[in-house]
């Protein structure tokens, strides 16, 4: 217990008593979660639990969905993202997103990276940013010699990285991926979970899978979901090789699912 609460005094962010609805449909019952500094936080669980509307309200991107209503609170960094003086457009630069499938823009792929950046003012040695943004989404070899070719152009696992440079390029300090590795192929997959090792160095990052054995590779901690509840949250080494909770263990363990 005493390990917990130094622990929970180290998140960067916490959800607690979480609630979205919607209509009256309870898509997440008052989930708590602590999400700790530059660590990867996967959230597991059968389809429909509530894990990706869970991570949507990091940056309050479910707001954006008609007829959904959002109880409790998140904070980051001791306050809390749905009080009314927060500005979520400069929270969503802040709390960046990539998504299940790549979603690049029929822009070039200089312009995709660049273009966060442009219309936000920060455009001061944009090139260089633009390049720094590929080195750390471990894209700049394979398109530095192309930066105008549409980012269309690129295999699906090369625009899933793109899309991560573009979040990159806008210096977030979080990185929501909702699983952002279902739509490519084992080998672009193994890129992208090379990629966020290097990445949580830098950045916090909370991801969405439904593939156990990728939480149990990349994460640091893991959020059990079943029905929009909160089952069980702990370290991943834990949850995978001594949950504390019967439905865990079943749900690791493949029994369901």
């Amino acid at each position: 217990m005493k390990v917990e609460q130094k622990k929970m005094q180290n998140a960067l962010m916490e959800s607690k008593d979480l609630s979205v609805f919607y209509g009256e449909y309870e898509a997440v019952k008052k989930a708590s979660i602590p999400i700790y500094e530059k660590t990867v936080t996967a959230v597991i669980g059968p389809s429909g639990c509530g894990k990706s509307t869970f991570v949507r309200s990091l940056n309050r991107m479910n707001e954006l969905i008609p007829g959904v209503e959002v109880k409790g609170e998140v904070l980051y960094h001791g306050d809390n993202i749905y009080d009314s003086k927060v500005d979520p457009v400069n929270l969503r630069r802040r709390i960046g997103m990539v998504f299940q499938k790549p979603n690049p823009f029929p822009k070039s792929i200089s312009q995709n990276v660049s273009w966060g950046p442009k219309i936000n003012g920060m455009t001061d040695a944009l090139d260089d940013r633009v390049e720094e943004a590929l080195k750390k989404a471990a894209l700049w070899d394979e398109v530095k010699d192309k930066l105008d070719q549409n980012g269309l152009s690129l295999s699906g696992g090369q625009q899933q990285r793109l899309c991560i440079a573009r979040a990159i390029a806008m210096e977030p300090e979080v990185i929501l991926m909702d699983e952002p590795c279902s739509a490519l192929d084992p080998i672009s997959t193994g890129r992208v979970e090379d990629l966020l090792f290097e990445l949580k160095k830098k950045y916090t990052i909370v991801i969405v899978t439904h593939n156990m054995q990728q939480a149990a590779r990349i994460s640091d901690h893991t959020a059990f979901m079943y029905q929009g509840d909160v089952i069980e949250f702990d370290e991943t080494k834990k949850i995978f090789t001594r949950p504390s909770k019967k439905q865990t263990e079943d749900y690791v363990t493949g029994k369901f699912g």
